[in-house]
């Protein structure tokens, strides 16, 4: 398990570890007087996904049209892959071909 997600609010946490899939856990740690929430789970891009992460709503969105992208589409993908490739360095996952 990784440190998927922070949260500030004790509510959205318990939401975001109830739409995780695989081993997970919420930890708060208090920062001064704020008290902070970390989501601990299995990094998968489907976990990302239910947490509404990365963009990858907006890829999904994006792919289901790519035969007509317009310039503006094109340049968003791009935008997003570079981010995936980095989270996914950062997490030892691979970004499936078929997003490139």
């Amino acid at each position: 398990m990784k440190l998927l997600n922070i949260y500030e609010d004790r509510d959205e946490a318990e939401e975001a570890v109830e739409k995780l899939t695989g081993e997970k856990r919420l930890a708060s740690e208090r920062d001064a007087t704020v008290v902070i929430y970390n989501l601990f789970g299995i990094p998968s891009w489907g976990n990302f996904h239910r947490l509404g992460m990365y963009n990858l709503v907006e890829l999904k969105t994006l792919l289901q049209r790519r035969a007509n992208w317009q310039a503006t589409e094109f340049a968003r993908h791009i935008e997003i892959i570079a981010t995936l490739t980095t989270v996914a360095k950062n997490y030892g996952i691979e970004v499936p071909e078929h997003w490139l």
